[in-house]
């Protein structure tokens, strides 16, 4: 009797977790799509919004050749470029915002926290005080310099948490990113202060962030980048959600934490270097996002990841759109659109969890 209800109880457990993954499954695809569908009407809306108005139907007039044809000029070459980047931008801060904190089990963590950007834009500011002129295939010296520098702070940041054959310390981790963070500024301010006005002026509107990319060149170089960060995003959701239950409970479940760690930690970096080389360092997209997509479907990573990429890209789409059209025909870099929706979020976020 006893082990016809030990086999009776296992049945039925098993059928309830049978059920909950299909429930799961069910709401995970539902939401995608939902969201999906908003990031798609954004993206094929933005290209046509501005300043001046374009007609689509003479825009994909293959009739008319190119040098001529004004509205395939603007929505080509202007406008769906810039696009473009800002959904892959958008997507990539709000990923790497998702992962980190659920890393750093920290909900007011951003991908900007652990020095990545400022290391970054230390490199961006050298390149354009000094006016390098290297190139590299068709990327120019301002994203290689961003790229390398932003690599060089990742090194600093992982050697000095990771533990071999340990789990990477987060309060190292976090503390470690918050200190480089702050001196890495500290150089930066260094640098525009030795620098004349004009290089002074351009550095700090590379510092405000932008989606003028000027073609397809730059974005095609970040993709490889962004394609390896995000096939490891694929793999993380499960795990993140243990993460954030305790180390202790996810080791007894079969994680291997510090694997899961490592590769949470190179993966938001990554993304996040590949997009500040991209369009510069736009605040407050990896803490908005995240934390309003929780708000809208729960906090199961496995739902969470992929509709803050989708909420990402159409939330940088949609500021980059008010930029450039709010105060035509002056265009507002979109690091200041977002910092300005992102700063009152992030004081009601603060004041919610105090």
């Amino acid at each position: 009797m006893i082990s016809v209800q030990k086999i009776g109880k296992r049945t039925d457990e098993s059928l309830l977790r049978n059920r909950a993954q299909v429930a799961i499954r069910s709401r995970l695809i539902l939401t995608v799509v939902g969201f999906g569908v908003m990031t798609l009407v954004i993206c094929l809306l933005a290209p046509v919004i501005g300043t001046t108005k374009i007609s689509l139907i003479r825009a994909f007039d293959r009739s008319i050749p190119f040098t001529e044809n004004i509205d395939a000029q603007i929505f080509f070459v202007a406008r769906l470029p810039r696009v473009i980047a800002g959904a892959i931008v958008g997507a990539a801060l709000s990923a790497a915002g998702v992962v980190l904190q659920a890393l750093l089990r920290n909900p007011l963590a951003t991908p900007f926290t652990l020095g990545v950007s400022a290391g970054a834009s230390l490199g961006a500011i050298l390149a354009i005080t000094f006016g390098a002129t290297f190139t590299i295939g068709f990327f120019s010296p301002i994203p290689i310099a961003s790229f390398a520098g932003s690599l060089v702070a990742i090194v600093i940041i992982y050697f000095l948490a990771n533990r071999p054959g340990r789990t990477i310390s987060t309060s190292v981790l976090l503390l470690a990113g918050v200190t480089l963070n702050a001196f890495l500024s500290a150089l930066i301010l260094f640098v525009q202060y030795m620098a004349n006005f004009t290089e002074a002026y351009r550095a700090v509107r590379w510092l405000m962030g932008d989606l003028d990319t000027g073609g397809y060149a730059p974005v095609i170089g970040a993709l490889p980048f962004l394609v390896m960060a995000f096939a490891i995003f694929a793999f993380l959701p499960s795990s993140l959600n243990l993460l954030g239950v305790g180390n202790d409970t996810a080791i007894s479940r079969g994680v291997n934490v510090g694997r899961v760690q490592r590769l949470a930690f190179l993966s938001s970096s990554l993304a996040t270097s590949a997009a500040v080389s991209l369009a510069g360092p736009i605040g407050f997209i990896g803490i908005v996002v995240p934390h309003l997509v929780r708000l809208l479907v729960g906090v199961d990573h496995r739902i969470v990841l992929p509709v803050s990429v989708l909420f990402g890209a159409s939330f940088l789409v949609s500021c980059d759109t008010v930029a450039r059209t709010i105060m035509a025909p002056i265009e507002i870099p979109v690091g200041i659109v977002t910092a300005l929706i992102g700063g009152p979020f992030f004081l009601w976020l603060l004041v919610k969890k105090i």
